[in-house]
This record gives structure tokens, C-alpha cells and sequence, in this order.
């Protein structure tokens, strides 16, 4: 069975080097320009240049501070890649929303998908609302009439679930980077040999992977051996 790819778009400008990390926060907490000569968005860019040359469609889940330029609608485009809504205000049904029109308005399309910033505890900036609400989300999706809402859990053996009104619900996630994951239990030659049986949403944070290089041999590894699908057109 297919994997799912879940691409997080977390970081407007990266983490490194230290420039572009407080370009990034203050993207983030404040406001700063898309500057594509700063680096705005480049290891997504990157990102969807390798899946669109494999023919690997992805979800993309972007926050309020990460929200694609023009050429990057071009390469969704050309990849028929899926925006999601990363979420970071979620206190409530009304910030759900407003975050939810202001990336349709932005990207002139319809979401269907949403996933979560963060898993609770930290908070990752002055906008972030750091609980991990699972159940809320779930509501707020459904009464919105999304399809898919892909959770932040790190046991990839959770199988999805129905929760009616035509939304899909996946808790867990394979987790590429291997600080969010049990290597011993789940190494990358398990994603390999699983996805012949189960469906697995496997994330990944543009950053984190293209910055690593065994990370980066493995992502392009998964691209070359599994299918990948998405789950509407």
C-alpha cells in the first residue's frame, strides 16, 4: 500500500546559518518580507523539484508565516501536490478559520488538509498556541468539510481512521527525522517493507532533511522505491 507524504513547512528562511534563523523568527513572530534572494522557502523549493522530477505527489502544510510564493504555486502545480494547513493558533474554532481563509485566500484554492505546529508543551512563537488538541481539530475539520487531517503521534503502526463526513483521520506519522522517532523499532528499512502492507503518512520538515545528508539519501531512497498517493484530486 501507498506511503502518504506530509511535508511541514515550518521555517520561512531555514535555520541555518544563524542569519537566516533570525530571519525566520522574525518572520514568524512579527512580520518580514518573501525574499527569494534571502533563501525564502529554498529547501521546500528544493524539496518539490526532487518530487516532481520522481512524479511523487505530497502533501504541503503551510503556517501564516510560510505561505508560498508564485513560483512555488507553480511547482504545487506542476507536481499536483496538495496545501494543507499547518496549524498554529488553535484556541479556538475562530482561529482555526481565520487561518484556514487566510491560506485559501492566498493560494486561491480550497484546503482540505490540515495537521498541527507542534505536539504540546513548547511554544514555537509569539503566535503558536502550544496544546496538542487532537479531538478539536478533528471537529473543526469535519464541520468544514475537510477530508484529511494527518496527526502528530510517532507510532507509525496506528492504522487511520474514518471519522465520518467524508474526513479521514491519521494520528501517527513515520517520522523521518530520527529525533521524533523509535530508530530501533522503526527504522527506515521498516517504512520500506511495511508500506507493501499499511498505509503510513511519512513527515518530513524540508529543512531538517536536505540539511542532513544520510536524511536527505534516504528521502530520495523512499522516492525511488515506494509509492507515494494522495487521497483527492
Amino acid at each position: 500500500m501507498p506511503l502518504i507524504l506530509r511535508i511541514d513547512v515550518d521555517r520561512p528562511y531555514g535555520r541555518r546559518p544563524l542569519a537566516r534563523h533570525i530571519l525566520s523568527r522574525t518572520s514568524s513572530d512579527f512580520y518580514f518580507p518573501r525574499v527569494a534572494a534571502f533563501g525564502y522557502l529554498a529547501e521546500l523549493r528544493a524539496m518539490l523539484e526532487f518530487l516532481n522530477e520522481a512524479r511523487v505527489r505530497s502533501y504541503v502544510f503551510f503556517r501564516r508565516c510560510t505561505l508560498p510564493s508564485q513560483s512555488l504555486l507553480d511547482l504545487l502545480d506542476a507536481g499536483g501536490h496538495q496545501v494543507g494547513l499547518h496549524l498554529e493558533d488553535s484556541r479556538s474554532f475562530s482561529t482555526f478559520m481565520d487561518e484556514t481563509r487566510r491560506l485559501e485566500n492566498h493560494t486561491g484554492r480550497k484546503v482540505f488538509a490540515v495537521s498541527k505546529h507542534g505536539s504540546g508543551g513548547a511554544k514555537f512563537g509569539r503566535r503558536h498556541y502550544a496544546p496538542y488538541e487532537p479531538d478539536k481539530y478533528v471537529e473543526w475539520a469535519r464541520r468544514t468539510s475537510m477530508r484529511l487531517f494527518l496527526g502528530n503521534l510517532e507510532d507509525p503502526t496506528i492504522e487511520p481512521e474514518d471519522a465520518g463526513g467524508g474526513l479521514t483521520v491519521f494520528p501517527s506519522a513515520f517520522w523521518l527525522e530520527p529525533q521524533w522517532r523509535d530508530t530501533r523499532n522503526f527504522p527506515v528499512s521498516w517504512l520500506v517493507e511495511q508500506a507493501a502492507r499499511q498505509d503510513i503518512v511519512t513527515l518530513v520538515h524540508p529543512e531538517n532533511v536536505l540539511s542532513n545528508e544520510r536524511l536527505t539519501a534516504d528521502f530520495k531512497m523512499l522516492l525511488r522505491t515506494v509509492e507515494f498517493r494522495v487521497f483527492y484530486e
